[in-house]
C-alpha cells in the first residue's frame, strides 16, 4: 500500500500559500504553485519536521541527508509539468507497524520508506458541458507518501494498517486524517498466486478515500485476476480505479515504471541535511502513541485489553478518559466514557470534541455515586440533563431533589407495601431466589429510582427470609 497523507501545515510545502480547505477555486495559489517563470521552491520546515515526526513514530530510520528529485509527467492540474517528490533518497527508511488482527493478536507490517513530495491540483468535469477546469488551490500541498512493504496478506491486514495509520497520524498532529476530504487515501497495490509460487503481477487501485472501500477493492480485483488466472489468462500490471457503485475495479491505464518518469534531482533544491540533534529534540517532544497508551491503561487502570482498546481509538477520548479517571474507579469512568458518552455521541453523528458533557461534569456525576447520594438509574437521568442543559451536577442533584433516598424507614414502608401486595409473588420465591430482582425493581419504581438498591435488597431479604 502507499498511503497519502496530506500533512498538518498552514502553509505548502514549497511557497507560503494557504492550505486552508474548501476556499474558492484558485484563491489559495501563490506564484510558485501556478509555477510562473523565475519561481523557486523553498522548503517549509514545518512540512519536514512533521515527517520526522511520522517517521519516528512509525519506528523507521530517520536519514540525515535526502534529496528531492522532479518526476515528470504531465497533467493539466500539474501547473510546472513535473512534481517534486522523493525518489531514491528519501527522507525516513525503514521501519514497521504492528497492527491488530482478530482475538486480540497482532502481526508486523514493515514500512518501505516515507518520502515528501507536492499535491497536484484538482480538475472539474461537472462545471461546462465541453470543457474542464483547473482548481489549483491544492496544488503544492505537502504529502507524506508511506510505502508498506508486501506484507499484507487479505483485506484485513489492509483496512487494519490503514486504520492503524491513521490513527497514528492523528495521534502525532502531523496529519488529520480526515478521508471525506481527501486528507488520507491510499493506493492499493494488489497480486495473487498460488501458494509455494512467487508473487503475481500487481496492479495499482489509485485514490482510495475510505477504509471500507479499500477492502472492497481489494476483495473485487482479487476476484478479477483469479478469474482471469483460471481462464488461462495473463495478468497485465497497470493503473486501475475503484468504482464504490458498481462495486468493480476498472482499467485507466498500464503502469508506469520508475524510468519513464525521468527521475533527477531538482536543480532548485539543495539535499536536506538532518542533524541528530534536530531528530533527538523532535523525538524528545513525541506524544505516548496508541499501542504505548493502551498497554499503560491496563497495566496502571487494571481495566481490560478490549476496554483500553476502544478507550485509545482517538487520542481526545484516551485523554477524556484519563481526566475523568484520575482519582476515582477507573473500571466505572470506562463505563460511563465507553457506554453512555461514547454511545450518545455516535448517536448524535458527533465526535468526543463536541460533547457538550466536560470531563470534570461526568467526574462529578461519578463522585455522586460513590458517595452514595445518586444510584446508577438516577446517574443516567442526571446525565441527560447535564447533556441537555449544562450546569454543575452537584448544583442540580440539590435543586431537582435527586438524592437517593437511604432513610431505612421510608424504604421500609414502601416495601412492605410491595410484599403485603403481592402474596402470589412471595410464594413464587420459595422455589425461585431469582424472583427476589422482582421486588426489588417495583421497590426501585415505586420510589422513583431514588431508593438505594443495596439497602432495599438487603431489606427484602431480611423481611422475606432469604
Amino acid at each position: 500500500m502507499e498511503v497519502h497523507a496530506q500533512v498538518t501545515s498552514s502553509a505548502k510545502l514549497f511557497s507560503g500559500a494557504s492550505t486552508e480547505f474548501g476556499g474558492e477555486p484558485n484563491s489559495h495559489v501563490s506564484l510558485v504553485d501556478a509555477a510562473m517563470p523565475g519561481m523557486l521552491p523553498v522548503i517549509n520546515e514545518q512540512c519536514i519536521r512533521q515527517a520526522i515526526r511520522t517517521g519516528l513514530g512509525l519506528k523507521a530510520k530517520i536519514n540525515h541527508r535526502s534529496v528531492f528529485d522532479r518526476k515528470n509527467y504531465f497533467y493539466p492540474d500539474l501547473p510546472q509539468g513535473y512534481q517534486i517528490s522523493q525518489y531514491k533518497s528519501p527522507i525516513v527508511g525503514e521501519g514497521e507497524v504492528v497492527i491488530d488482527i482478530e482475538d486480540n493478536k497482532t502481526t508486523t507490517i514493515g514500512i518501505e520508506r516515507l518520502h515528501l513530495e507536492q499535491d497536484a491540483g484538482k480538475l472539474l468535469h461537472d462545471q461546462h458541458p465541453s470543457m474542464s477546469y483547473v482548481d489549483l488551490n491544492r496544488c503544492g500541498v505537502a504529502l507524506m507518501e508511506i510505502v508498506s512493504k508486501p506484507d499484507l496478506r487479505s483485506f484485513d491486514d489492509a483496512m487494519n494498517f490503514m486504520f492503524k495509520i491513521r490513527q497514528i497520524v492523528r495521534y502525532l498532529g502531523t496529519c488529520d486524517g480526515d478521508m471525506e476530504k481527501g486528507s488520507l487515501r491510499a493506493d492499493v497495490n494488489v497480486s495473487v498466486h498460488k501458494l509455494g509460487t512467487p508473487f503475481g503481477t500487481r496492479c495499482e487501485i489509485k485514490n482510495v478515500n475510505s477504509i471500507n472501500f479499500i477492502g472492497m477493492a481489494i476483495e473485487h480485483e482479487k476476484m478479477r485476476q483469479i478469474e482471469i488466472l483460471e481462464e488461462g489468462g495473463k495478468i497485465e500490471q497497470q493503473t486501475r480505479l475503484f468504482d464504490p457503485d458498481k462495486l468493480e475495479t476498472r482499467s485507466m491505464r498500464n503502469k508506469e515504471e520508475a524510468h519513464d518518469y525521468r527521475y533527477f534531482p531538482d536543480p532548485d533544491l539543495l539535499p536536506l541535511e538532518i542533524t541528530q540533534a534536530q531528530i533527538d529534540e523532535i523525538m524528545s517532544q513525541q506524544p505516548e502513541l496508541p499501542d504505548e497508551k493502551r498497554a499503560r491503561f491496563v497495566a496502571d487502570y487494571g481495566i481490560p485489553y478490549i476496554t483500553a482498546h476502544r478507550l485509545i481509538f482517538e487520542r481526545e477520548t484516551a485523554d477524556y478518559f484519563e481526566a475523568v479517571a484520575k482519582g476515582r474507579d477507573a473500571k466505572g469512568a470506562a463505563n460511563w466514557v465507553i457506554n453512555e458518552l461514547t454511545g450518545r455521541l455516535n448517536k448524535e453523528g458527533k465526535d468526543i470534541s463536541g460533547t457538550p458533557v466536560s470531563a470534570a461534569q461526568l467526574g462529578a456525576v461519578l463522585d455522586l455515586i460513590a458517595e452514595g447520594l445518586i444510584s446508577g438509574k438516577i446517574a443516567k437521568d442526571l446525565f441527560e440533563i447535564v447533556w441537555s442543559e449544562g450546569g454543575d451536577p452537584r448544583a442540580i442533584v440539590e435543586q431537582r431533589g435527586m438524592k437517593q433516598v437511604t432513610d431505612m424507614a421510608a424504604i421500609e414502608k414502601v416495601v412492605d407495601e410491595i410484599v403485603a401486595g403481592n402474596p402470589d409473588k412471595v410464594a413464587d420465591l420459595k422455589t425461585n431466589p431469582k424472583a427476589l430482582g422482582w421486588f426489588v425493581g417495583q421497590a426501585m419504581k415505586a420510589s422513583g429510582g431514588k431508593a438505594n438498591p443495596q439497602s432495599v435488597n438487603d431489606l427484602l431479604k431480611k423481611k422475606l427470609g432469604l
